[in-house]
């Protein structure tokens, strides 16, 4: 049986994708077969393996990072919210059920069971497994029927590191207080800390270091520095309200500024991770039709959500923004669901159940809801330049008329497509942002050498760097040879009390 880890945060957006795709770096480059898994996940950013499963983007760019083939078991449990209180439930990459959160109760066995011959492959098949987690583990009102944290490690009887996001403050207490409310038997499994995004002067951070020690008896394995950029495959929208990277100066004369739409149910919004490598390109998340007005290009994302998120487009006083652009003549481009919204028509009696609606009639197209969805890695060209692309969607586009572009079509000034990760082929963008500049009236040219795989393995190569450098990587060989050292404080109060059920 292989060695392996768990990476706890102390919340969501903590740091513990990236660790996760860090120490699978770090282990990589010495030769270690490494694979990361994550039992359950809660995201709208996905992606399609080889063989046509669906799993959580961020454990696929995890894999890339481990140097592995991405597998549907290293994501076997995906969730994709549809509302605020029901998501879609993909099992090892397919769909299986739509459930509200109190449903979901009743998968609970059947999921553990499918987590555990998960794990237990590729453990089996590697030499070490990195398994991260899922929010935070002192989500006391969860612990019941947890598969991904502290179940999890009980389960597998994995070593579990903790860390915590100095940049939102409060993090010694949020370190501290994560452990304290947890059973004595978990606590016997959380070997350690990580604090993560930290800048500042090291020395005024060693007397904070030295107590939490004191007070739990754990130590800080590392801390890492505040790095900006890496921002590869978020799971979730709240990577979208942190500090991002700062536009680059153009290659020719002029900037390009991208507006994308911030959907409630916003899916695949890594489609434009590309878009913001690009040397004059702008990139910035829209929620008001002012956001829209000064951009040379308009972006419909993915949705999970088609035609509620399309009534909230209207509702907000976007969608007549985005009928005055094309109107206009001024670029607009819909991926996926965005695209579906474009069209004449959309009929929906899965998604949404609501029946017939009527899109923006951008797009010469009409879409109807399947019950199964599509899932697949299509090749195609556009402008001359090869593409290779996935797609993930239940609305089927019937295309009647305009130009052909990719899977979907173009009218005047207006592209679609359903297929997402096209920005991420380097000729295919060049070509299609220097249309968008032409139709823009932009004096813009794409840099001729920017290459987004290229820009991805050294994003890798530096949060291997970040393991390499900033961690006690002896400490971390010990956890996943041996697991959690025996003898480990219970730190004071050692669980939540327990409530009396008619409380």
């Amino acid at each position: 049986m292989s060695g392996a880890l768990l990476v706890a945060g102390t919340t969501s957006d903590a740091g513990k994708s990236v660790l996760t795709a860090g120490i699978c770096r770090w282990l990589a480059r010495q030769g270690v077969k490494v694979a990361p898994f994550k039992a359950q996940n809660m995201s709208l950013n996905s992606m399609v393996t080889a063989d046509g499963a669906e799993i959580g983007r961020a454990q696929y760019m995890q894999a890339q990072a481990a140097g592995v083939e991405p597998r549907a078991i290293m994501n076997p449990v995906l969730l994709k919210p549809g509302s605020d209180r029901r998501s879609q439930v993909v099992v090892l990459g397919r769909p299986v059920a739509e459930v509200d959160a109190l449903q979901y109760g009743a998968h609970k066995e059947r999921l553990r069971q499918v987590v555990g011959e998960s794990l237990a492959e590729l453990r089996a098949s590697h030499d070490v497994v990195v398994c991260e987690g899922a929010g935070s583990p002192a989500e006391i009102n969860l612990r019941a029927g947890d598969i991904v944290n502290m179940g999890l490690a009980r389960a597998a009887n994995l070593p579990v590191i903790v860390v915590g996001d100095i940049d939102r403050g409060g993090v010694f207490a949020s370190l501290y207080g994560t452990v304290g409310l947890l059973e004595p038997e978990d606590q016997a499994l959380i070997a350690g800390f990580v604090i993560n995004k930290f800048r500042g002067a090291s020395e005024l951070l060693a007397p904070g270091l030295e107590q939490l020690k004191a007070l739990t008896g754990r130590p800080t394995l590392g801390v890492l520095p505040w790095t900006l950029g890496l921002y590869l495959d978020s799971e979730d929208t709240l990577a979208l309200d942190g500090p991002r990277p700062d536009a680059q100066a153009p290659y020719g004369n002029e900037t390009l500024r991208v507006a994308v739409v911030r959907f409630p149910r916003i899916s695949n919004f890594t489609d434009l991770d590309a878009l913001n490598c690009e040397p004059g390109v702008v990139v910035r998340y829209a929620a008001s039709p002012g956001d829209l007005v000064d951009a040379d290009l308009v972006v419909l994302p993915g949705s999970r959500a088609t035609v509620n998120d399309l009534k909230w487009l209207r509702e907000r006083g976007m969608a007549d923004e985005v009928l005055r652009r094309a109107r206009d003549g001024r670029p607009v481009l819909g991926i996926c669901g965005g695209y579906q919204m474009l069209g004449e028509e959309i009929w929906d009696e899965v998604e949404s159940g609501a029946g017939v609606v009527s899109g923006l009639g951008l797009l010469p197209t009409r879409v109807e809801f399947a019950k199964d969805k599509v899932l697949g890695r299509p090749e195609g060209a556009a402008y001359g330049q090869a593409v290779a692309a996935y797609e993930i969607h239940h609305g089927v586009v019937t295309v009647d008329g305009g130009e052909p572009f990719l899977d979907g079509c173009r009218q005047g000034s207006v592209w679609g497509t359903t297929w997402h990760g096209a920005m991420e082929n380097d000729g295919f963008r060049r070509a299609f942002l220097a249309d968008v500049a032409h139709a823009a009236g932009r004096d813009f040219t794409p840099a001729p050498d920017v290459s987004f795989a290229a820009l991805r393995e050294a994003t890798m190569d530096t949060l291997g760097d970040l393991v390499a450098d900033h961690l006690d990587t002896d400490a971390l060989w010990r956890l996943i040879e041996h697991g959690a050292p025996a003898g480990l404080p219970v730190v004071a109060p050692g669980g939540a009390p327990k409530v009396p059920a008619d409380k």
